[in-house]
């Protein structure tokens, strides 16, 4: 049985870091400097807008040196969400972020947000997962089984 993000929120926890459109630029990005993330979900309401990245900042904010005080985050936020499924598999959501090109996948659960897998998290669950199953391997060969 493949890996869900489901486990992957389980073991990080659901807590995701949200903002109105509303704030300006500034704001989110000190929030996302105090909470050392990368991304912010942005929310009306109940409702998804979009999400906000670093990548955002840089290429829509700083590139073309508008101000971060005077930038709401709607004006610049990603709004094509690619989201993924609390049953999606690891590898479903790999793919999901390379095909594209985006590091962040807000999890929906009937349409309403349940929690946000990173690249990071993704690749970090991959290499626990594959250090487990060394040692399992390595066990195994020893004779160190369960019988």
């Amino acid at each position: 049985m493949q890996a869900t993000v489901d486990a992957i929120l389980k073991q990080k926890g659901s807590r995701v870091w949200t903002l109105s459109g509303e704030a300006t630029v500034f704001e989110a990005i000190q929030l996302m400097a105090a909470r050392n993330i990368g991304a912010l979900v942005v929310m009306s309401g109940d409702k998804l807008d979009g999400i906000f990245t670093e990548r955002d900042y840089t290429r829509k904010v700083a590139l073309h040196g508008k101000s971060s005080k005077d930038t709401l985050v709607n004006e610049v936020l990603s709004p094509k969400l690619v989201v993924a499924a609390p049953n999606a598999t690891i590898e479903d959501c790999m793919r999901l972020m390379t095909e594209n090109r985006v590091r962040h996948l807000p999890v929906l659960d009937n349409n309403r947000l349940v929690g946000l897998v990173s690249i990071g998290d993704l690749v970090n669950w991959i290499i626990s997962a594959q250090s487990v199953e060394i040692v399992q391997l390595h066990n195994y060969i020893a004779g160190q089984y369960p019988g």
